[in-house]
């Protein structure tokens, strides 16, 4: 992979020329006259512009428009521009408690490269990221930004707070200095949700819940178009909320909780939830009965949560969203429905959610890098 062009902040520092760029990055390939009308700019101030960030390669060529679109200039054909995708990069990591999955991201949000890799206690995580890294980059592409999908409690400063106890910081501050770019670490499920409000849901819902189901339950919650973290960055750790007949501070789903409700069934404790699910699509009636259990208690959650923040909509992710568990959520719902209704969709992204979300991330700080240098400096 040949070395990104190198930036030229006096030219960044150019109104004209960053409102082109956000534009192109906001848009994607555009003709002179759409230009124009995305950033309000006159022809001769569009022109000049152009000639300068293509001089430095900031900008290159996209071949032609038709004459019939909207805003498009006279003509048998207009020429469109749009960004170098070797301006600059980014990269978005989703951790879990198995793997590792490595997204490498350009200026216009387009993966250019992925690897992944599985996580071990043998294996110093830090080491395989930036493995994973290096193995997208090709060692060669210098990085912007990296934005960290990660399990467990995240705090505004980036500390990570698991089994192990908080982190002070100590991998956000290790991998910044690997990776040699600034690194923001944010919770998995967090980055789900700004996946769903940058994708059409955000488009049609301004405040949403969503329920994410792997390893265990995590939720995340976005109010009039903010996702909330809360003071210390432990809104949505619902994995412990209050229900009856559990007892106080027991999880309410979970790898232990399967097992435990296989077991009560006469299913095998060790498979994973996902195995049972599918046997209840088969028409298994023991697996039935634990994706109902399960389907009860996410189903009380949400109504908790609706009561205390009333998001209007839950998102289910996951193996929430699995086809099998999310009829079960919405028959188990229609319970509440006379005192409490409750309205559930799925995730446009599935278990891919969080990298989603980290990509989308990754590529606004990247821009964000790249187009207003001097505003990161304050």
């Amino acid at each position: 992979m040949a070395r990104p062009p190198a930036r030229t902040p006096s030219t960044l520092r150019t109104p004209n020329a960053k409102a082109i760029l956000e534009a192109l990055a906001r848009r994607g390939p555009l003709t002179r006259a759409q230009l124009m009308h995305q950033t309000g700019l006159s022809r001769g101030a569009v022109a000049p512009s152009l000639r300068s960030l293509e001089s430095r390669d900031l900008i290159v060529s996209a071949g032609t428009a038709s004459p019939s679109g909207e805003h498009a200039a006279k003509g048998p054909a207009a020429m469109r521009v749009a960004l170098n995708p070797r301006l600059g990069f980014a990269v978005a990591v989703h951790l879990d408690h198995h793997d590792a999955h490595v997204a490498l991201v350009d200026a216009t949000g387009a993966v250019r490269a992925e690897a992944h890799a599985p996580l071990s206690a043998a294996y110093d995580r830090l080491d395989v990221i930036t493995a994973l890294i290096e193995e997208c980059t090709g060692g060669v592409a210098p990085l912007h930004a990296a934005v960290v999908a990660a399990p467990g409690i995240v705090t505004r400063d980036g500390e990570i707070r698991d089994d192990s106890g908080p982190d002070g910081g100590a991998f956000r501050a290790a991998l910044a200095e690997r990776v040699g770019c600034p690194v923001r670490i944010e919770n998995d499920v967090s980055l789900a949700a700004l996946a769903e409000l940058a994708g059409e849901l955000g488009t049609q819902h301004s405040s949403f819940a969503l329920l994410l189901l792997d390893g265990g339950l995590g939720a995340a919650f976005v109010l009039d178009g903010v996702l909330r973290r809360g003071a210390s960055g432990m809104a949505g750790e619902v994995q412990y909320l209050p229900q009856t007949p559990l007892p106080l501070g027991a999880p309410v789903v979970g790898e232990v909780v399967t097992a435990d409700l296989a077991s009560g069934v006469g299913r095998d404790p060790s498979l994973p939830l996902l195995a049972h699910l599918e046997a209840a699509a088969t028409g298994d009636p023991a697996a039935h009965s634990m994706i109902s259990e399960i389907a009860r208690r996410l189903t009380v959650v949400a109504g908790t949560v609706s009561l205390v923040i009333d998001p209007g909509i839950f998102v289910l992710a996951g193996l929430a969203a699995h086809p099998v568990m999310f009829d079960a959520i919405q028959h188990a719902a229609q319970a509440w429905e006379e005192r409490l209704p409750l309205r559930f969709t799925t995730s446009a992204f599935g278990r891919e959610a969080p990298l989603v979300g980290a990509v989308h991330e990754a590529t606004v700080e990247l821009q964000a890098a790249l187009f207003s240098p001097d505003d990161r400096k304050h």
